[in-house]
């Protein structure tokens, strides 16, 4: 598995470092279609950035290649430069081809990945620069965001911080005020944040977001994470992500671990495995983990490319921490499947098949949502955890 994974990984890189780069602009380019086809003017986007710069800083740090590095600070400089809303704080959501703010809303999900490339940024350079920016905007989310009266975090925000209407990540959500993927991905830029500084009050917020995973998202009921949420925590039903169940299931465990909490670790270690054994409803005979459950109990088969890069993640961690035996089989099964049906010669992943087996090219190659960071993130975690 570790070679794959170090070939898998040397070919993505590549391929974003080749024909993502924009020398006209800066940064990297917004688009390549799924037909692999550049789209020069296409909108730039903070998720997409703050990805970047996570796959790259995490590549340099495993593997010092100078290369990664000096793409790690090409994205940190445009994400202060261009993304970072030096007037009212936060990041923009997105910025036109030229790097002029486009979508100024605050989406309190783009803020934690641009915490979680510039706190890894900072791990691999010791940058000061990089991690007192990655705190400032772990504070604009603990102000604005933060529920004090509810807990949890609020979805989005006007650029100054006033409540906004549409609340959602994508046409595809449901416009609910609290969301288990904002949570989620919270949670990890906080946990990488922890690992550069250890400070009490990061701390802190770790705890309280594994309780509110325990106690809010988590669903008894089918062992599942709830999706969508109002105010008060009611949970509208919206189905079952297969894909953010398995990555759950070992991003928690990570949390706990770094905490230290003997007690605390223990209990998060009782929760992933209950829901890695829920999110197996996914798995598939060859290999693969299919997308969702809709709430009409009908499934989506489709084999989207970041859940086969979390599914293989979370049977690894399934074998190393839950001695799980099995689990290293699914993990391999699932890697054989990402090598033979969704990398591609140009190296990077298709968005994934259709439940037909045919290739998906109706979506990105690169793009707003299609970046390097699920693919790098298990390529590592391979090579960490075969060593």
């Amino acid at each position: 598995m570790r070679a794959a994974a170090q070939r898998l990984l040397e070919d993505s890189l590549r391929f974003w470092l080749e024909r993502m780069t924009d020398n006209r602009n800066g940064g990297f380019y917004g688009r390549i279609d799924g037909n692999g086809i550049l789209h020069p003017d296409a909108p730039k986007g903070a998720v997409l950035n703050a990805r970047i710069l996570w796959s790259f800083s995490a590549a340099y740090r495993a593997t010092r290649n100078p290369q990664y590095l000096e793409a790690a600070a090409r994205a940190e400089h445009y994400l202060l430069e261009k993304f970072c809303d030096h007037d009212f704080g936060g990041v923009y959501w997105s910025l036109t081809a030229d790097g002029k703010p486009l979508d100024t809303r605050k989406q309190i999900y783009a803020l934690g990945f641009a915490v979680y490339g510039l706190s890894e940024y900072a791990l691999a350079t010791g940058d000061t620069r990089a991690e007192e920016a990655a705190v400032k905007l772990f504070d604009d989310i603990e102000q604005h965001s933060f529920d004090s009266q509810q807990n949890g975090y609020l979805e989005a925000f006007t650029r100054q911080w006033n409540p906004i209407d549409d609340m959602r990540l994508s046409e595809k959500d449901a416009n609910e005020c609290k969301t288990m993927n904002t949570h989620l991905h919270i949670i990890e830029p906080y946990t990488n944040l922890y690992r550069l500084r250890r400070d009490e009050r990061l701390r802190e917020r770790l705890v309280n977001l594994l309780h509110i995973f325990s106690e809010r998202i988590f669903d008894p009921r089918n062992g599942h994470l709830g999706l969508f949420f109002d105010e008060q925590w009611r949970q509208a039903e919206r189905g079952i992500s297969y894909g953010h169940d398995i990555e759950a299931s070992w991003l928690l465990l990570e949390t706990a671990l770094e905490i230290g909490d003997e007690k605390l670790t223990e209990s998060v270690k009782q929760l992933c495995s209950t829901i890695a054994r829920a999110a197996g409803e996914g798995l598939r005979p060859d290999g693969s983990m299919i997308y969702e459950r809709h709430a009409d109990g009908t499934t989506d088969e489709e084999r989207h490319w970041w859940v086969q890069a979390e599914n293989t993640v979370g049977q690894l961690w399934l074998h190393r921490y839950h001695n799980d035996q099995e689990a290293a089989r699914r993990a391999a099964e699932s890697l054989d499947y990402i090598t033979r049906q969704i990398a591609v010669a140009d190296g990077e992943w298709l968005w994934g098949r259709h439940a037909d087996g045919q290739p998906d090219t109706e979506n990105d190659l690169a793009g707003f949502w299609k970046c390097p960071y699920h693919n790098t993130r298990m390529c590592l975690e391979i090579m960490r955890l075969t060593e």
